[in-house]
């Protein structure tokens, strides 16, 4: 049987085919693609809506301290029991140090695995176009922090 996430990136490719591969949104992939009758809208828990919402909202939530630092509030930890993914959130200052830290090296895996991407994508991307000036990236990200804090 074919995956959800299969089954969406396939609909994702016909609409862009059909649409000239001119960027667009998912939203419109969607639209179209229940107007056509690819996808059909899937039946809402509203008690996960209202979860997700609260995640983004936890997620989001920022707080100045004393020497005037933002810093985020709330830390997510994940982890799968099961073969179910779970997601604890802590705050900062009240969680237990074990989650604090197992949060923050989540999110730092999180980061590394973008930038391992991020610098596969440009490397299949300036193979693929070897007549165009090389895409570069650069991974030393000492600057950039230093000129953040400082802002």
């Amino acid at each position: 049987m074919i995956s959800q996430n299969s089954k969406l990136q396939s609909v994702w490719h016909e609409f862009a085919r059909d649409n000239g591969y001119e960027p667009k949104s998912a939203r419109e992939a969607v639209d179209w693609a229940v107007e056509v009758g690819k996808l059909e809208l899937p039946d809402i828990d509203p008690l996960d809506i209202l979860a997700g919402q609260m995640s983004r909202a936890l997620r989001e939530e920022y707080a100045t301290d004393s020497k005037g630092r933002r810093y985020r509030v709330n830390h997510a930890v994940r982890v799968t029991k099961e073969g179910v993914q779970h997601t604890f959130w802590g705050i900062q200052g009240f969680a237990k140090h074990e989650h604090m830290v197992r949060a923050y090296t989540q999110r730092r895996e999180q980061v590394i695995g973008d930038l391992v991407q991020l610098q596969v994508d440009i490397e299949v991307y300036n193979d693929m176009f070897p007549d165009r000036p090389n895409v570069q990236l650069e991974l030393d990200f000492t600057d950039d922090v230093a000129e953040r804090r400082v802002a």
